[in-house]
């Protein structure tokens, strides 16, 4: 069974990424080559959400960033399609991701604002931005439907879509 992809979208809170992944996963659902694909959408505050022990300790983070990269792992290996949406600090746990499985099915897009949003200051100091193999973004801007655009584009230009 061929794998299916995973699109990752990093940032930080209320930047974009679950409206975003949201989007996406629409249009994943209605591509045709998709017709007979599975596609699930891994929230960060869905997670959270159904997490038992409410840690937001930094090895909590941690914890919740493993368990949406085991689970989207999973489900890629099952030729699901999975779009992650999570703030997902720690450059060095996505990096050490993408190693473990491989860049052939896997997107990285770091979707980030230079104005301060509404939920900045929960992780902005934790927060590391993506160094390599990743789409930028920038929010700033554009509204979902140009951002959303842009993700599109690229995907079809990397023939992914």
């Amino acid at each position: 069974m061929a794998k299916g992809n995973i699109y990752w979208l990093t940032g930080q809170p209320a930047h974009g990424k679950t409206v975003l992944g949201k989007l996406l996963v629409e249009l994943l659902k209605t591509e045709k080559r998709n017709w007979r694909k599975d596609v699930f959408h891994v929230d960060g505050d869905d997670l959270r959400a159904l997490t038992i022990n409410k840690d937001y300790t930094e090895q909590g983070r941690i914890n919740n960033i493993r368990r949406a990269q085991l689970l989207a792992e999973y489900l890629s290996s099952k030729g699901c399609d999975v779009v992650v949406s999570l703030v997902a600090p720690y450059e060095w746990l996505r990096q050490e991701f993408k190693e473990r499985i491989g860049l052939d099915n896997f997107e990285e897009f770091y979707v980030h604002c230079s104005e301060e949003r509404e939920r900045d200051h929960f992780h902005s100091k934790d927060y590391v931005s993506p160094q390599k193999d990743f789409f930028d973004v920038d929010t700033t801007k554009d509204n979902p439907k140009q951002s959303f655009t842009k993700i599109v584009s690229y995907l079809r230009d990397k023939e992914k879509l």
